[in-house]
């Protein structure tokens, strides 16, 4: 074989090897997938907590609506918010642990 054809068939060796290289562990390679998928999991707990949390701060929005207040969550925030109670009644706090 001539020189130059050898010299070509190296080189085209090498390309190969490095795509090679890369579709393993590049950017987006096969070892990337591992930690794209993990990392994919945790956004998604992350975001079905978000919600939750958003789903109740709606509930609670949608109860202290002006035109139709919850009475009992309008008492309980007065008097969690403010520190008042009526004379005839008796505060427990109970450990939330």
């Amino acid at each position: 074989m001539r020189f130059k054809d050898r010299l070509g068939q190296i080189g085209a060796l090498c390309v190969l090897l490095g795509l090679g290289g890369l579709a393993l562990a590049g950017p987006y390679g096969l070892l990337e997938w591992g930690e794209s998928k993990a990392l994919l999991e945790e956004r998604e707990a992350r975001i079905a907590q978000l919600e939750a949390e958003r789903d109740e701060y709606q509930n609670l929005n949608d109860r202290l609506d002006p035109d139709n207040v919850d009475p009992d969550l309008a008492t309980e925030l007065v008097r969690r918010n403010l520190n008042v109670a009526h004379p005839d009644e008796y505060i427990i706090e109970l450990d939330t642990d």
